[in-house]
């Protein structure tokens, strides 16, 4: 395994390991300093990360264009903060990545 990828699998790792569940209440003043970014069920909150972690601005600018990763909107925030939904999180300094439950 090339010293690239297995740094990455290590990346990886670290961020399974730091994502958790919290409720859209806690994370409040995230949004309100615009640092919530929405991912979509669809997607894999990892895999949406290491992109972010690794700068990897093309794949999100076409995740963007498809309205499966942007910044939390005030509808988002505000249908959120009503249900006291719960949303699976990642902490990438300055952002906060956040996904609903995809339905099963």
């Amino acid at each position: 395994m090339s010293e690239q990828v297995e740094q990455r699998e290590i990346l990886k790792a670290k961020l399974n390991q730091e994502t958790a569940k919290a409720s859209w209440k806690e994370l409040q003043p995230f949004f309100a300093r615009g640092q919530t970014i929405y991912v979509a069920p669809e997607l894999d909150l990892i895999e949406v990360a290491l992109a972010f972690s690794e700068d990897q601005a093309e794949r999100i600018a076409l995740w963007r264009d498809k309205a499966q990763v942007d910044k939390v909107t005030d509808e988002q925030a505000a249908c959120w903060f009503a249900e006291d939904r719960a949303l699976w999180t990642v902490v990438l300094p300055p952002w906060v990545l956040v996904q609903r439950e995809s339905v099963q």
